[in-house]
Formats: C-alpha cells, sequence, structure tokens
C-alpha cells in the first residue's frame, strides 16, 4: 500500500469525512459522554480500536462473509471487539470504564462503526480499512475531546482534571449538564460554517469544510443525495456502475432504473 493512501485515509477521517463535524455521526455517545476532555479522549479512543479492529477483519472476511447475512455477521464481528475492548478497560481502566458505563457496549451499535464496515471495509484490502478505521477514530477522538475540553472548561473551570481558570471565576454548570452538549457543538458547528463562508467570500477552496449535507433536504431530488441513482443490479461490478439521472417527471428512483433497464433491453 502507498504512503499517500495511507495519508489519505487518515485525512479523510481526521479532517474531510469527521465523523462528528462533518457525517454528524454517533451523536449519542458525542453528546452524553463528553462532560470532560478525559471522557470524550477515552470514549474516542475506545471507539478508535473497535473501528480500526473490526475494518481489518471484516476486510479480511470480505470475501466468505455471504451477502445475504454481511450485517449480521458485521455486528458479530462488531460485538465481539467490543466485548473485549470493555473487559479490558473494566480491568486495566477501572475509573474511565465506570465514566463511560453504559456507553461502552452501545459502541455495537454506533452508526460509524457499520457505516464504514458496509462502504468500505467490505470493499477494499486490509491496510486500507484498518487506516480508514484509524482515520475514523482519530477524527472521533479529535471531536469529542474538543467538545469535552470546552464543557469541562466552563462548567468546571478545570480541564484534564486540573485547574486552568483563575479563582475568581464561577463555573457554568449547565455546561457539565445535558443540554451543555447541545451548546458546545451548536457553537462549534457554527464557528465552523462561519469560517467555511469567509473563506468562499475570499475565493478559496472551502469544499473541505462543512458539516453534514450541503443540499436543501426539501429539494433533495434536484439538488441532494437523491439527484443520482446507483443501478448496482447483480450482473453489475463495482467498476460498471451507472449513474442515472433523476429528472423532474420519475416520481421514484426506480421508475428512472426500470426505463433505463427497458432502454437497455431494447
Amino acid at each position: 500500500m502507498k504512503q499517500n493512501n495511507i495519508s489519505e485515509r487518515l485525512i479523510n477521517g481526521i479532517i474531510k469525512e469527521n465523523p462528528t463535524f462533518v457525517l454528524m455521526l454517533g451523536m449519542c455517545p458525542t453528546l452524553a459522554v463528553t462532560t470532560s476532555a478525559v471522557n470524550g479522549l477515552g470514549m474516542g479512543l475506545t471507539t478508535m480500536v473497535v473501528l480500526a479492529l473490526s475494518n481489518m477483519f471484516i476486510s479480511l472476511l470480505r470475501k466468505i462473509i455471504p451477502d445475504k447475512v454481511r450485517i449480521p455477521a458485521f455486528i458479530v464481528i462488531i460485538a465481539s471487539f467490543v466485548t473485549v475492548v470493555e473487559l479490558l478497560l473494566k480491568a486495566f481502566i477501572p475509573f474511565l470504564y465506570d465514566a463511560l458505563g453504559l456507553y461502552i457496549p452501545l459502541i455495537v451499535v454506533n452508526c460509524i462503526i457499520l457505516g464504514r464496515a458496509e462502504a468500505y471495509a467490505s470493499k477494499n484490502d486490509v491496510v486500507s480499512s484498518l487506516f480508514d478505521g484509524v482515520g475514523m477514530g482519530l477524527g472521533f477522538t479529535a471531536a469529542l475531546t474538543i467538545i469535552g475540553a470546552v464543557r469541562e472548561l466552563l462548567g468546571a473551570g478545570e480541564l484534564f482534571g486540573f485547574g486552568v481558570m483563575p479563582e475568581s471565576y464561577v463555573p457554568c454548570s449547565i455546561f457539565v449538564l445535558a443540554p451543555g452538549a447541545f451548546f458546545v457543538l451548536a457553537a462549534l458547528t457554527a464557528i465552523q460554517n462561519k469560517v467555511k463562508l469567509a473563506g468562499e467570500k475570499k475565493g478559496r477552496d472551502m469544499s473541505k469544510i462543512q458539516s453534514g449535507c450541503n443540499s436543501d433536504c426539501m429539494n433533495c431530488k434536484e439538488t441532494g443525495c437523491s439527484k443520482k441513482f446507483l443501478d448496482v443490479s447483480a450482473g453489475k461490478e463495482k467498476d460498471d456502475l451507472e449513474v442515472i439521472e433523476i429528472t423532474d417527471g420519475d416520481e421514484f428512483p426506480e421508475q428512472a432504473v426500470e426505463e433505463k433497464e427497458e432502454e437497455t433491453n431494447d
């Protein structure tokens, strides 16, 4: 595997497709466990280990796992690694295990892990899948640590458990409560979008800085994710996927596929 490909997978997970700030995935642990920077860092690294190992193992078995049972197989593999990591945390880092609590076993249903297994690991080689998992995990870890640090700093006047604010500072306790997570995430996302808009006004390419889908969900058929529909019928290989444009006259994407197939048969 080329060095630039490894770098690309790492940069993709940390910046281009950051699970929290760009894809807006894994919101449950993001909002629940980031009461401190340590908790955010611990949750992020735990998820990264599971993500990297499950990606590697799924890629290794991608040609053996039957297509019809791939999702249950992925979940079994992910759950196995989550169990191992949970037992290790309980044995060697009990304070972090107690702090994360229920959210450790809930890593099994984290949409980031299953999403990368389905979208990347099941279609690419082992090394690429491993570094894809590491990159996405590092991006998730960075996001959780930043959110946790801001909440801990404002809500307790501390950072990683050390007092860094002056004695006269009065902590705003709402930031270590549930609403604080929404406030901090919204503020960080707003700053990100502000930077993007400012860069675009200066003529810079800011396509790598974004939050979620940039399209209008109301008109998704014309401008968003539904604009294109991939015909992934069994007779076509990955490199032969055909993009079918959805026009205003098509009520459903399936209609466009059927009409395209009829034209091909004729």
